[in-house]
């Protein structure tokens, strides 16, 4: 049993350093499949949507004809009544030479499916017969509207009407919203993000005004068309009777208008895909009469006097935003790079959980180690960092010269932006100028590099390398003269470790899954002895070896043995030459409980093993007898690899990505810790130099962002995914994601509240600026919102604003915290009037001034330049505005942090890009002073800390965190349109 579990174990522990690039790319597909097929959805239903209006907009489309043209009107007039009976007429297309519409009209798309669309309304009418398509209900001491008016526009001036006087139920409200957003016909068939043309907004009170021009137009070209009686003493209306459709015409008064309303006898779901559709083409049919001769010049004045908009385009979906009144000229703003640049400062993290010999002690002081794509020097006294930030993608093996100052580190191919694998390489780089001294290998491996060491017995001339492909490629470098000696095919097995032989350069040795290979190199070839377990059970795993003071080979393996090779008589001057018998298993001692992950030689000839299981590090005498050991706390892992500072000082890093300094006698500390899961909650404190993460691990982590450590962790029973602190910074919110969301106190670590809404994961937690609500948004397209009271710690129910058709992404509150800005997964911009009740705002146009407290929405007006052509709505995971409100700080998909100018409402703004992560970033926060940003790894489960430099005089960035003493190496590259 206790076999089965060490495999079990050295499987999980293996699986991720075997495959982690195949892995990664059937996710990425993975989730671009996923996201096409919502994508799909979506565009099915816009076309069913589509197809049902072009078939009831024939009748509609007719009265536009009528009021733009009095020819089209005779030509419409051929349908007529004679005798009180109807004779229908098809309209021809060459009835309508001469009739001038623009290629925006619907009108040719429309009148080739003749009267097969909408029915006309009929209801009692005088004797007198009329020459009108449609007639209008009898309406005393009223000014006549009449229905052959566009019943769009009748829609929207109804529910204006509505509003004031008769509630809709929510599910009407948000269709209504829905159809508004689309101004024009969505030109799904587009593949560019931005529209080239700058739209003017039409409010529904001038397409109110046009109806009345309109109105009184085409009764004067018509003629014959039947007026209100003038009867002093009214008669009461007749009866109305039904329409073709089933529904009745009922008159609502609006103050002195009389507007008119179908109130259908079908289901309520009927009458709202009736306004649905109508409401959707109201703006597209206001436009076709604007564009009328007759009506040009007085429409022109009446659209701009209510302001602009300009149409986004994310895989081919419309996004309308509006333009701000302080912008007087949206063509002539200028977008300029930030005043402000990023420096990297501090690196929260290290990579233990997959990868191995990756903790080293410089000479000077220096551990180094490395996580996503960067390697960190950390001086554990001074406590400060270094950084090497030279890789393109995520480094996964290290090395260090004889000379303890010259570094070697691969990387893992990775893939660009579109999916197209990357090529790895190797760097040799000067550890005390971090310059780069040579790069090797690049469009030589394939995948990445899973191992590599330094010769010793020659100064280091020579550099051994194990790529990731299939075959392990094994090759031998001159890395001073970028030369390659020798490659060759080692195994289709997983390669663990490689080193050269400390006395002789020809001879290699590497090990991994069931294998030991003794590899001599002569004459430009490298012959291999595979190791021969005999007697002894062969491990699944040979995790680890070293050579002892003796030249014995000590190999440590998943079944907890440390295996003693040492070299037969047959032949005693070279390794792995000659007779198999070169070396043989000489001794087996049972070191730990399950697998030996570490081992490290003492200047003395003792020997430091590091255990799995049993979190043991044991010291070892020459001759292995067991000396003194020490167990690793559980909640840091296993020991993964072991750094001798000074005989009795140790460095352990663990499988929990921490590490550890201390002694056998006075036990370990840990000196860096970090996620060992994807993250993506991150919020930074109000008032203080202070940040809280949280991830799937189900650790929350609050930070000190000052000194660079972790202040305290608490573990919950789900994963974390988002966060936000109150105002007044006394407590925390995390959403989980089973819908549950608690409430930490920042002192005594404890909940104080524990609530659930839904169950469906959170996406957001957002407190007002005054602390007195706390939006909740979730992934059941509701945002929740709550009473705070006694300081953070009570919280009722408010309200919960409904309407999104998608899950919560992100949400921001006004300045004056009665308003809620919105995004969502179908790339939806909503508004929402929480202190009236958690209202839908359906005239988005209304918020187009409105101030934000905090600006986290990804869509919105101020931040449309920091999307590129083509995006496919998930390239932008989060965005954060500084609290000066000058810049803005991105995470994307590709492991980029960008920063850009606030605002950067136009396309191809200019902005910094920062590499480091080496995974899609998944959120971004200033701190409180916006001396630093913090930005946070998804899969690297890494969180880079940059300062923030170059502040404008009285920018609030100019106060920078007490961090002098760090020392790092970055570099900034500035990008248009990225």
């Amino acid at each position: 049993m206790d076999g089965s579990t060490n495999s079990l174990d050295d499987v999980s522990a293996e699986s991720s350093t075997e495959f982690p690039d195949r892995l990664s790319l059937m996710e990425v597909r993975l989730q671009a499949q996923e996201d096409e097929i919502t994508l799909l959805k979506s565009s099915l239903a816009d076309a069913l949507r589509k197809l049902r209006l072009h078939d009831q907009q024939i009748p509609l489309l007719k009265q536009q004809l009528i009021a733009v043209n009095p020819a089209a009107a005779r030509v419409l007039n051929q349908s007529c009544y004679v005798d009180g009976f109807a004779r229908s007429c098809r309209l021809s297309s060459s009835s309508l030479d001469g009739f001038h519409h623009t290629s925006n009209s619907h009108i040719s798309n429309t009148a080739e499916n003749g009267e097969g669309g909408a029915k006309t309304i009929s209801s009692h009418k005088p004797s007198t017969c009329d020459r009108c398509a449609q007639t209008e209900p009898w309406i005393p001491n009223h000014e006549t509207v009449p229905l052959a008016l566009t019943q769009a526009a009748q829609i929207l001036s109804l529910e204006d009407a509505l509003t004031e006087s008769i509630p809709f139920a929510d599910e009407t409200l948000i269709k209504l919203r829905r159809e508004e957003e689309d101004v024009d016909e969505v030109e799904s068939g587009k593949d560019q993000t931005w529209s080239s043309i700058v739209e003017d907004a039409i409010q529904p009170t001038t397409i109110r005004t046009l109806q009345k021009q309109l109105s009184k137009g085409s009764e004067d070209s018509q003629g014959s068309c039947p007026q209100t009686p003038t009867s002093s003493s009214p008669a009461p209306p007749k009866e109305p009777t039904s329409n073709p459709h089933g529904g009745l015409l009922s008159p609502i008064r609006e103050g002195e208008k009389m507007l008119v309303r179908r109130n259908s006898e079908k289901s309520r779901d009927s009458q709202e895909k009736t306004k649905q559709r109508l409401s959707k083409k109201a703006a597209s049919s206001t436009n076709l009469l604007t564009r009328s001769p007759s009506l040009e010049s007085r429409a022109k004045d009446l659209i701009s006097s209510t302001g602009q908009s300009i149409k986004m385009f994310i895989r081919g979906r419309p996004i309308t935003m509006y333009i701000p009144s302080n912008i007087l000229n949206y063509e002539e703003l200028r977008m300029d790079l930030p005043l402000q640049k990023l420096d990297l400062d501090w690196v929260y993290g290290y990579r233990g959980r997959d990868c191995r010999a990756n903790l080293y002690l410089l000479p000077s002081g220096e551990a180094v180690y490395f996580i996503a794509c960067v390697v960190v020097l950390y001086h554990i006294r001074n406590q400060t960092q270094r950084h090497y930030q030279k890789h393109t993608d995520c480094v996964r093996c290290l090395a260090i010269h004889p000379d303890k100052v010259r570094v070697a580190s691969g990387q893992t191919a990775g893939v660009d932006k579109d999916g197209k694998p990357l090529q790895p390489f190797v760097h040799i780089w000067d550890s005390k100028t971090l310059v780069t001294l040579q790069q090797i290998g690049l469009g030589t491996f394939e995948r990445g590099v899973g191992a590599l060491t330094f010769s010793s017995s020659d100064a280091g001339t020579l550099l051994c390398v194990i790529d990731d492909s299939n075959e392990h490629m094994l090759s031998v470098w001159d890395w001073n003269k970028n030369i390659k000696h020798v490659e060759v095919k080692s195994t289709n097995e997983a390669i663990l470790a490689v080193d050269f032989s400390p006395t002789d350069t020809n001879n290699i040795i590497s090990c991994g899954k069931s294998h030991v290979y003794f590899w001599t190199m002569s004459t430009g070839t490298l012959t291999k002895k595979q190791g021969i377990f005999g007697k002894y059970k062969k491990p699944k795993f040979v995790l680890c070896f070293v050579f002892s003071l003796t030249g014995d080979v000590l190999t440590g393996d998943s079944e907890g043995n440390i295996l003693t090779w040492g070299k037969s008589a047959a032949d005693t001057k070279t390794l792995g030459k000659g007779a198999k018998e070169t070396f043989q298993i000489m001794k087996q001692t049972r070191a730990h409980e399950g697998s030996v992950f570490a081992m490290c030689v003492l200047q003395g000839g003792a020997i430091l093993s590091g255990g799995g299981k049993d979190r043991k590090v044991i010291r070892w005498s020459a001759d292995l007898a067991p000396e003194r050991e020490c167990e690793i706390p559980e909640k840091f892992g296993a020991v993964r690899t072991i750094a001798d500072v000074d005989g009795e000082e140790l460095l352990v890093g663990t499988t929990r990505n921490a590490i550890l300094r201390g002694t056998f006698s006075d036990g370990f500390v840990a000196i860096v810790q970090g996620h060992v899961d994807e993250m993506w909650g991150l919020a930074t404190h109000p008032t203080q130099n202070i940040f809280i993460s949280c991830g799937n691990d189900r650790q929350v982590c609050v930070w000190n962002a000052e000194d660079h450590k972790l202040d305290w962790c608490t573990t919950l029973e789900e994963s974390g995914l988002c966060a936000d602190f109150s105002p007044n910074g006394a407590v925390v919110s995390v959403g989980l994601s089973t819908g549950r969301w608690v409430v930490l106190d920042l002192q005594t670590k404890e909940v104080v509240s524990d609530l659930t809404d839904g169950n469906e994961q959170l996406s957001v937690m957002r407190y007002s600026p005054d602390g007195s609500f706390l939006a909740v948004g979730s992934h059941d397209n509701l945002i929740y919102i709550y009473n705070v009271t006694e300081g953070g710690r009570r919280y009722t129910r408010f309200g919960k604003c409904t309407g999104h058709s998608s899950f919560i992404t992100h949400l921001d509150w006004s300045k004056d915290g009665k308003y809620i800005m919105s995004n969502s997964g179908d790339y939806e911009i909503l508004y929402w009037d929480v202190a009236s009740g958690c209202k839908l705002l359906r005239n988005r146009f209304e918020s187009k001034d409105r101030e934000w407290a905090s600006y986290t929405c990804v869509l919105g007006f101020h931040v449309m330049g920091v999307w590129l052509e083509g995006s496919d709505g998930t390239d932008i995971n989060a965005l954060c505005r500084s609290h000066s409100e000058s810049m803005v700080a991105v995470a994307d998909d590709f492991c980029k942090v960008h920063l850009f100018q606030y605002p950067c409402p136009k396309p191809k703004a200019p902005s910094y890009k920062y590499e480091g992560h080496g995974s899609h970033v998944t959120n971004v926060r200033f701190t409180h002073n916006d001396s630093h940003l913090l930005s946070m790894g998804g899969k690297d489960t890494c969180i880079l800390q940059w300062r923030v430099k170059g502040a404008a005089p009285g920018d609030h960035s100019k106060e920078h965190l007490a961090s002098s003493s760090s020392v790092c190496s970055s570099s900034s590259s500035p990008v248009n349109g990225t």
